[in-house]
């Protein structure tokens, strides 16, 4: 192919069935028996109601939880084991509260890009969940949604994030991410989200309708008032309390960090049509 031809139009993505996409979640581990230990879901449910930078997401209490009201409400919510003795081990995640969750995102998203919203995106696990965010955000701009975000152009300067974080916030592809030492790093900070909405706010560029993001991008984004849907581990308890709130519309429980290319069917199911 020459640099003259045309490209190839990528094939449309089908919906999967929901028991179809069920086997894949839990194949892939996605779902099901996850990798993230259940010594370390326990140990996050008290670092989160302890407000730990980096346990809390940016997500302020509205209320005082206890941690057997937290171990609830991730049973319920997440599918983690609800065997109190069960300390040490393999934890799971539900693939049915899993696509529950997807349903109700993909029904916030397709309100907010029919009426042709602004959706900013980001994400603190660009390993994991990078190309998921950038296919929906596509997938958004491709139906007539905004964008929202850092100005991309000759001119940006960079967005620096304050001490003691540090790094600067940039955005590829659509979706905003956190630099720093030369790589895009894992990270639970919820302060690039709130460097980034200052940003915006002092560029008269406001706030958007709706922010799809994961980590403290979403913490951030939800406990400053905004439209926020998702994505969170079995060892993320900040965004599902953020959900129970209501700071969050919808967190989506799932593994963030498995290969990207087993987020496809994930992919399709959000943003596909069915067949």
């Amino acid at each position: 192919m020459t640099m003259n031809q045309p490209q190839p139009e990528s094939a449309p993505r089908v919906r999967p069935d929901r028991a179809v996409l069920a086997r894949h979640l839990d194949a892939v581990r996605i779902t099901g028996r996850v990798a993230t230990p259940r010594e370390n879901n326990l140990a996050h449910i008290g670092r989160f109601l302890a407000q730990e930078r980096q346990f809390d997401f940016g997500v302020s209490l509205s209320r005082e939880w206890t941690e057997d009201e937290v171990f609830d409400l991730m049973v319920g919510r997440v599918g983690i084991s609800d065997d109190r003795r069960f300390v040490e081990g393999v934890d799971t995640i539900s693939a049915e509260k899993c696509i529950d969750a997807l349903d109700r995102m993909r029904s916030v998203l397709l309100e907010v890009v029919e009426a042709r919203g602004a959706i900013l995106f980001a994400t603190g696990h660009p390993a994991g969940l990078l190309p998921v965010h950038q296919a929906v955000a596509a997938w958004a701009e491709s139906r007539g949604a905004t964008i929202a975000g850092l100005r991309v152009d000759e001119r940006s300067e960079p967005l620096w994030v304050s001490a003691p974080v540090g790094g600067d916030v940039r955005r590829m592809d659509r979706v905003h991410v956190w630099h720093q030492h030369g790589g895009l790093p894992h990270t639970h900070f919820a302060e690039p989200m709130l460097a980034l909405l200052e940003a915006l706010q002092s560029t008269g560029e406001g706030t958007p309708d709706l922010v799809v993001a994961d980590h403290g991008w979403a913490g951030g984004a939800g406990t400053s008032g905004l439209r926020t849907v998702g994505y969170a581990d079995c060892n993320d308890p900040a965004l599902f309390v953020a959900e129970a709130q209501g700071q969050v519309d919808v967190a989506v429980p799932l593994d963030d960090n498995v290969l990207p290319q087993f987020y496809e069917p994930l992919i399709d199911y959000v943003i596909g049509s069915t067949a």
